[in-house]
């Protein structure tokens, strides 16, 4: 398996040189954070033996965390995942995504935190409009949504996926209402206002609009039935990068050759780019600092726990049985007596002469 430290270490100074007028400084701390990862001469924590008999400690080379790392956060990701399931309700899900045209790609990424945000505004607003004037809804919507900048090939590709229960509730009254066919909402409807609603906000802050915007829109709208699939499938890629190391086929020749599945022929393609250009696909993915790539929304926000769980109790459903609970983070085992260890400091420096274990 090929590193993607090891093809860093090689091109990052080609693509330093190459697209020096292009580079963001987050593109130049995410390059240095995954050369780093877990590496001998990268920081390290130090770990003690939770045996009082033993107390041994050791030096473990520090993970980057950076979220466009495919070594770090899976943790996260599974507790995301986890968290995500434990708020399923009895209704129909369904996958909305909501795509940005070819046309503002270059203005979406000359304003990436605006842009972005744009969208999650824009996607909040129709989805709250689409259920408070269903015939069948007439309430508060409920929906996860997560921003993804990628196509498969890692070119730049603005997109929204929500996952949302096709259901709502009236605040004022309780009232629970759901759909139960695999029909939520047109998506030429869904596409003709989140056109209208993101044009507004771009030039209500002062930004341009190509002359050659189209008039239409792509939104995907499908059932998912219980919504725990398309969950998990999401919360898989949302903490680990644009790509994972397997994928990485060859590092050759100042060329890297990788692989992706192709979304119609569901079949495996490959591409080969330059060193350079690999690691400028990379970085165009690295989100603005502090930037939330997943929000969730109505009487899924983080703030209605106590509604979700009123919701779970009295139509008789219990998530913690539905799904297996994800599997805990791994432990730091001492390798002299085969005790826990625990973190005592972290992101020091390794000790000369000291041997770091790796056990995470």
């Amino acid at each position: 398996m090929i590193l993607l430290s090891s093809i860093i270490n090689e091109f990052a100074d080609r693509f330093l040189a190459r697209y020096k007028n292009t580079i963001l400084p987050g593109y130049v701390k995410a390059m240095q954070a995954m050369a780093q990862c877990r590496k001998e001469h990268g920081p390290h924590m130090l770990a003690q033996c939770t045996n009082h008999n033993c107390g041994k400690q050791t030096y473990i080379p520090h993970s980057c965390g950076h979220r466009i790392c495919p070594h770090c956060q899976n943790h996260e990701s599974q507790q995301w995942i986890e968290n995500q399931l434990n708020k399923l309700l009895p209704a129909r899900y369904y996958l909305i995504t909501f795509t940005l045209p070819r046309q503002l790609r270059d203005l979406a990424w000359k304003n990436q935190k605006k842009i972005y945000s744009l969208m999650f505004a824009c996607v909040q607003d129709v989805l709250k409009t689409f259920t408070g004037n269903d015939k069948k809804l007439r309430g508060t919507a409920g929906f996860t949504a997560i921003l993804h900048t990628h196509s498969r090939a890692l070119d730049y590709h603005p997109h929204m996926h929500v996952v949302m229960p096709g259901a709502s509730i009236n605040t004022k009254t309780g009232l629970w209402r759901v759909k139960s066919s695999s029909y939520l909402f047109n998506h030429e409807a869904l596409a003709t206002v989140f056109r209208a609603k993101l044009l507004e906000a771009i030039v209500a802050d002062n930004l341009h609009v190509p002359k050659d915007c189209p008039k239409q829109w792509v939104v995907d709208c499908k059932d998912v039935c219980k919504g725990d699939k398309a969950l998990i499938y999401l919360g898989r890629y949302l903490y680990r990068g644009v790509i994972r190391e397997k994928d990485i086929l060859k590092c050759e020749n100042g060329m890297v050759t990788f692989r992706y599945l192709h979304s119609k022929t569901r079949q495996y393609q490959t591409r080969r780019v330059t060193g350079e250009y690999f690691l400028y696909l990379l970085m165009l993915h690295v989100l603005p600092k502090g930037f939330r790539r997943t929000r969730c929304y109505g009487f899924l926000h983080p703030c209605s726990k106590k509604l979700i769980m009123f919701l779970q109790t009295i139509l008789r459903v219990n998530p913690f049985r539905m799904f297996k609970k994800m599997k805990e983070r791994a432990k730091i085992v001492c390798p002299a007596c085969g005790a826990t260890m625990k973190i005592i400091l972290t992101m020091i420096p390794k000790p000369p002469g000291r041997q770091a274990a790796c056990f995470i």
